[in-house]
C-alpha cells in the first residue's frame, strides 16, 4: 500500500512523519486490497484548543473509506483517526465477504 502524508500550509517534522507512516501502516495488515493510502494534517485555527486535523483517506476496491479527526496534537489525532478506520474496515470486510 502507497502511503502519502500532505501537511496544508506547514512543513512536517520528520518525527511526525514517521509516527504517522507507523500508525497508519498497521493498517495495510488488516486490508490487503487497499491501493493508496493518503493522509492529511491541517491546522484549523492557530489560536484556539483542539485545533489538529487529521484526515486518512483509504483506496479500496467498491468504497473508498475517510476518517477525520481533530484534537490538541497531530499525534493524537491521527491516533483517533486509525483507531476509527479500523472500526469502518471490519464494517467493510463484513459488507464485502
Amino acid at each position: 500500500m502507497n502511503i502519502a502524508i500532505n501537511a496544508v500550509k506547514f512543513k512536517a517534522d520528520p518525527k511526525l512523519e514517521n509516527y504517522v507512516m507507523e500508525k497508519v501502516g498497521k493498517l495495510e495488515r488488516l486490508v490487503d486490497n487497499a491501493t493508496k493510502c493518503e493522509v492529511f494534517l491541517k491546522v484549523d485555527k492557530p489560536e484556539s484548543d483542539n485545533n489538529k486535523i487529521a484526515e486518512i483517506s483509504l483506496n479500496m476496491p467498491g468504497q473508498p473509506l475517510f476518517n477525520s479527526k481533530q484534537a490538541d496534537t497531530f499525534e493524537q489525532a491521527v491516533s483517533e483517526c486509525v483507531d476509527s478506520m479500523k472500526v469502518q474496515i471490519d464494517k467493510y470486510k463484513e459488507r464485502y465477504k
